[in-house]
Parts: structure tokens; C-alpha cells; sequence
């Protein structure tokens, strides 16, 4: 089980610190702005706020999407203490899981909404614009 913590903890730490920075950055660089186009039109830097969960759905409603974020983040912890994780891609899966879910419950949290900002698409077929957070709950 020391394993383990020290797996979930030093991922999901990990994950939280790039997540919180590239929120920060983002927020300072990229709002009131237009999308930056990173390799063309395929991967822009679009800043947006969501109040809803992934892919917007949701936003706009007064619904608690925290709770999701905390229940995870709890089930998870639950699983580590237990024992009940095995192997070190199930540990690593479940810590980037973790780090992504207390970094957009930072968000939720202090603000109310989670900040996105990598855009990936081509023209009109876009993919919900997503954060550092999301990708690792993805992963």
C-alpha cells in the first residue's frame, strides 16, 4: 500500500500542479483574447469558462457538479487506502483520475466554473474546447 499512496499522490500531484499552472497562464494570457493558433487551425488556445461537466454539458444550470468531482476524488482515495488497487498502470490510471478531479474541483470550487482552453479541431468540426485537468481524467 506505501507504494501505492506514493504512486497516487506523486501523479496526481503532478497532474494538479500542471493543471493549476496552465489554468493560471491561461487566465492571464488568453482571456479577453482571441483563439491563438498553435499548428494552424487544428490546435488552437481558445480560453473559456465552463460551468457545466465535460463538453459543457449542463452549463448554465445551478446543479452542484463539485459533487461529482469530490465523489470521484473519494472512491478513489477509498481505493487506495484499502488496498484495492493492483499494479502500477491500474494505480497510475486512477492518479491521473485524481489529480484531474481535485484540479477542476480547485476550479469549481474557488470560482464556480472550470477554465478550458486547448481548442483542437478542423473548421467547424471542433472538439469541446478542454483543459490539463481533462486530459489526464481522459488518460
Amino acid at each position: 500500500m506505501r507504494r501505492s499512496l506514493a504512486v497516487l499522490f506523486t501523479v496526481a500531484g503532478l497532474v494538479f500542479a500542471l493543471d493549476f499552472a496552465t489554468k493560471r497562464w491561461a487566465t492571464q494570457t488568453l482571456a479577453n483574447r482571441d483563439s491563438i493558433p498553435v499548428l494552424g487551425e487544428f490546435l488552437r488556445l481558445t480560453y473559456t469558462r465552463n460551468s457545466g461537466v465535460a463538453f459543457g454539458l449542463g452549463a448554465g444550470t445551478n446543479f452542484p457538479f463539485y459533487m461529482f468531482s469530490l465523489l470521484a476524488a473519494a472512491a478513489i482515495l477509498v481505493l487506495f487506502v484499502r488496498g484495492r488497487v493492483q499494479g502500477l498502470a491500474h494505480e497510475t490510471a486512477l492518479a491521473l483520475i485524481f489529480g484531474g478531479a481535485i484540479g477542476n474541483l480547485v476550479d469549481r470550487i474557488t470560482t464556480g466554473l472550470v477554465v478550458d482552453f486547448v481548442d483542437v479541431g478542423i473548421g467547424a468540426w471542433r472538439f469541446p474546447v478542454f483543459n490539463v485537468a481533462d486530459s489526464a481524467v481522459t488518460v
